[in-house]
C-alpha cells in the first residue's frame, strides 16, 4: 500500500534548523569513518605489501626446519654453486644464472647523528640479486661496493628514521663497522623495500660468518621447481629446504591472520561506537521533536513517511560525512608509511577500502536513526502534541 512521502526538502531543511548540533554531528561521524579507513587501510597495505614480495617462477632454498624464519636459517656457503651446478631448467641470461645467494639478518642499526639504534633488515647479496628480484629497481646512486650500502624505500620507516638521514652519502652502523650509503631501490611494494642491502662478503666478514640463510633461484618460463625439490631431497647432507616464493609470503600471510582479525575488531568496535553515538544524538534530536512529528501526522503523515523522512536526515549527513572522511583518507591516510615487524609498508586506501569506509558511514546513518525515531513514532498522537 502506497503511502504520501514528507517532501525531501523538508529532511534538508531541518538539518539546519540546528547547526551547532548538526555540525558536532557531522563531525563525530567524519571522525568515526577516518578511523574505520586507517584500521582497513592498514590491513589491505599489509596484505598488499605480502601479496607482491613473491614472485611465481622464484623459490627459495633454506635451512631445513627453519619454517618462515629465514633470518635463522644457515646453510652452506657452496649451497648456491652446487644449485647453478646441478640443477636443469634454471633461467639464465649471457650465462649468468638467475641464482642468488643471501644473508638475511635483523640487527640493531644506528642511523649518523643518533645515538639510539633500531632494529633493522639487512641482506647481503650479490650482483645476480637484481635478476631474481625482479621488483627491485635501483632509484637512485650506484651499487655498493665495499663498504656501502643502499637502502630501501621505507627503510627509514623502519628504522624510525626521516627519509633525509638516509640519504645518499648518509652513514649507517650496523654489527660493529660505519656503511656509507651509495644508493637508494624500490620493489613495486614488496617487503624489500624495508631493508638495507649490502655485499655478501663483505657482510660475512663484519659477521665473522662463511655460510648463507638462503638461495633465491628463478626457473625458466614454462618449468617448475620438481628438479628443485629432489635436490633438497637427495643432498641429506645439506640439510636443506625449498618453497616457492609466493608460498613462503602466503604463510606468513597466515602467520598474521590475527592481527587481521584484530584490526577488523576494532573496525567492528569503533563502528559500534558510532552507531550508539548516533543512537544519542538522534534521541535528543527527536525528542526535541516530538510535537513537530504529531502534528504532521494529524496533518495526514502517516508514521511510515515521518521514519522514512528521519531516515533521509542521518543518510545525508552520514553520506556528506563519509565524503570528508574520504577525502580526507586520500590526501592522508593513504600511501602513510607505518612500522611493523616484518618491515614497514604504506596503508592503502583502495577500492576496496573505499567500499567498506563508505558502507560503515551510510550504516551508521541508518542504524543511529532507527531505534529513536521508532520509539518517539509510538507516542500516540495526542500525548504528542502535548509534549513541551
Amino acid at each position: 500500500m502506497f503511502f504520501r512521502l514528507v517532501p525531501w526538502e523538508y529532511a534538508i531543511r531541518n538539518l539546519f534548523r540546528r547547526p551547532l548540533r548538526t555540525f558536532l554531528t557531522f563531525l563525530g561521524l567524519a571522525t568515526v569513518i577516518l578511523l574505520v579507513f586507517v584500521v582497513v587501510g592498514f590491513i589491505r597495505g599489509l596484505e598488499r605489501s605480502l601479496a607482491v614480495s613473491g614472485d611465481a617462477s622464484t623459490a627459495v632454498v633454506f635451512g631445513l626446519g627453519m619454517g618462515e624464519n629465514l633470518e635463522y636459517s644457515s646453510i652452506d656457503m657452496s649451497t648456491g654453486d652446487l644449485i647453478a651446478a646441478s640443477i636443469e631448467g634454471i633461467q639464465e641470461r649471457y650465462g649468468q644464472k638467475y641464482v642468488s645467494p643471501e644473508l638475511y639478518l635483523g640487527t640493531e642499526v644506528t642511523v649518523e647523528g643518533s645515538q639510539q639504534p633500531e632494529m633493522g633488515l639487512v641482506r647481503g647479496v650479490v650482483q645476480a640479486a637484481v635478476l631474481v628480484r625482479r621488483q627491485v629497481e635501483l632509484e637512485d646512486g650506484h651499487w655498493p661496493k665495499s663498504g656501502e650500502v643502499i637502502v630501501g624505500r621505507m627503510a627509514a620507516t623502519k628504522l624510525g628514521a626521516a627519509a633525509a638521514e638516509l640519504a645518499i652519502g648518509k652513514a649507517l652502523r650496523f654489527e660493529g663497522r660505519d656503511w656509507r650509503i651509495s644508493g637508494t631501490f624500490t620493489a613495486g611494494g614488496a617487503a624489500f623495500e624495508s631493508e638495507i642491502w649490502c655485499r655478501l662478503d663483505d657482510l660475512q666478514q663484519a659477521l665473522k660468518r662463511q655460510d648463507l640463510s638462503l638461495v633465491a633461484v628463478t626457473i625458466a618460463p614454462g618449468g617448475d621447481f620438481s628438479n628443485l625439490e629432489l635436490f633438497c631431497v637427495e643432498r641429506l647432507d645439506l640439510e636443506l629446504q625449498t618453497m616457492p616464493e609466493v608460498e613462503y609470503y602466503a604463510t606468513l600471510q597466515k602467520d598474521y591472520g590475527p592481527v587481521r582479525m584484530l584490526a577488523w575488531l576494532v573496525v567492528l568496535l569503533v563502528s559500534g561506537a558510532g552507531i550508539f553515538a548516533g543512537l544519542n544524538t538522534m534521541y535528543g534530536s527527536v525528542v526535541g521533536r516530538i510535537r513537530e512529528l504529531a502534528s504532521l501526522q494529524t496533518i495526514g503523515f502517516v508514521r511510515r513517511a515521518l521514519l522514512v523522512s528521519l531516515i533521509q536526515e542521518r543518510v545525508v549527513l552520514a553520506a556528506a560525512a563519509s565524503l570528508l572522511a574520504t577525502v580526507a583518507a586520500l590526501l592522508f591516510v593513504n600511501n602513510a608509511a607505518v612500522r611493523f615487524t616484518m618491515g614497514a609498508f604504506s596503508l592503502r586506501i583502495d577500492e576496496i577500502s573505499l567500499l567498506i569506509g563508505c558502507g560503515v558511514g551510510l550504516l551508521l546513518g541508518v542504524l543511529g536513526a532507527v531505534p529513536p525515531a521508532i520509539r518517539a513514532l509510538r507516542m500516540p498522537i495526542v500525548d504528542g502534541l502535548k509534549a513541551t
